[in-house]
C-alpha cells in the first residue's frame, strides 16, 4: 500500500502543480475547456493516463466545467500515485 503525505508534503507538491488545490485527505483542479466537447475529450484523455497508470481520478462534468479529484482511497489519502496523476493531467491540459 502506498505512504500517505502529510499535509506538508502535498503543499509543497502542490506547489509546483499549477490549478491544484487540497490537503491530506484529497486534491482537486477544475477546468473550464472552450467547449462542452472540449471538456469530453480531455476526461477521455485523462481517462487513458488513468488506465495505464490503474489509478482513478472522480470526474465531475459541469457543462464546460471538469473537476478531477484525487486521493488514494485504499490508503485513505493523497499519495505519491495522486501528485504523478496530477501532473500528468496538468501536462494534458497544457
Amino acid at each position: 500500500m502506498a505512504d500517505v503525505l502529510g499535509n506538508g508534503e502535498v503543499s509543497a507538491a502542490l506547489e509546483r502543480l499549477a490549478g491544484w488545490s487540497g490537503d491530506g485527505q484529497g486534491i482537486e483542479r477544475s477546468v473550464t475547456a472552450s467547449s462542452f466537447l472540449d471538456g469530453i475529450r480531455l476526461v477521455a484523455e485523462v481517462a487513458h493516463v488513468a488506465e495505464n497508470a490503474d489509478h482513478h481520478p472522480d470526474i465531475d462534468i459541469r457543462w464546460r466545467t471538469v473537476t478531477f479529484r484525487l486521493s488514494t482511497h485504499s490508503a485513505g489519502g493523497v499519495t505519491e500515485k495522486d501528485i504523478a496523476l496530477a501532473g500528468q493531467i496538468n501536462e494534458l491540459i497544457g
